[in-house]
């Protein structure tokens, strides 16, 4: 597993902002640590804009009467896209953020080969899109501050409540040892594609 607490080797060219809707960032349906994520990802979109990468924000659309269903205040991106500059909302079905958006066109149209990853969930969407950009060569850095996710309930038999962070915590290390995962999204620098 590629970690470390400092900066990546280099910047990366693109910020994946996945799911950042706010069923699940604002209110009592949103995830624990909804305010850390929020902050972080608000950082690094600011920065990532100020040094000219490309900002993508992904936007699931949920099954009718979902908290996420489009056109619903919880579908709602929480923090906006400025199409001025360029930033693009894809709207996706699946878990995978690479899966029927154009995702993959949109960043190599860009010279994207380099790209940071936040949003939430952790163990689901955040983790099937970091795999997906995996395969498809992209280099990934996963700021550990940056995506977050819910408890998970116990289960008779089973276990416990698996608290929230124990699962995105797991979550990075199911992507193996071609993600790099940083400490802290401050230490991500982005620079033009």
């Amino acid at each position: 597993m590629s970690e470390s607490s400092a900066h990546p080797a280099k910047p990366v060219q693109a910020l994946i902002v996945v799911d950042m809707q706010s069923a699940f960032v604002t209110g009592e349906g949103a995830v624990p640590e909804a305010a850390r994520v929020l902050a972080r990802t608000t950082d690094l979109i600011t920065r990532a804009r100020a040094a000219g990468a490309l900002v993508v924000q992904l936007q699931n659309d949920g099954e009718p009467g979902s908290v996420d269903e489009p056109g619903t205040q919880g579908w709602e991106i929480h923090l906006p896209a400025d199409a001025d500059r360029g930033e693009r909302v894809l709207r996706k079905t699946v878990d995978d953020g690479f899966e029927e958006t154009g995702l993959a066109d949109l960043l190599a149209d860009s010279g994207v080969r380099d790209l940071a990853i936040c949003g939430v969930q952790s163990e689901m969407c955040v983790l099937a899109t970091a795999r997906s950009a995996l395969e498809l060569d992209f280099r990934v850095v996963l700021p550990h501050d940056a995506h977050a996710t819910y408890d998970i309930p116990a289960a008779e038999g089973i276990s416990d409540v698996v608290p929230a962070a124990m699962v995105s915590r797991v979550a990075e290390w199911a992507l193996g040892d071609e993600v790099e995962i940083v400490a802290r999204a401050q230490d991500v620098d982005f620079t033009k594609p």
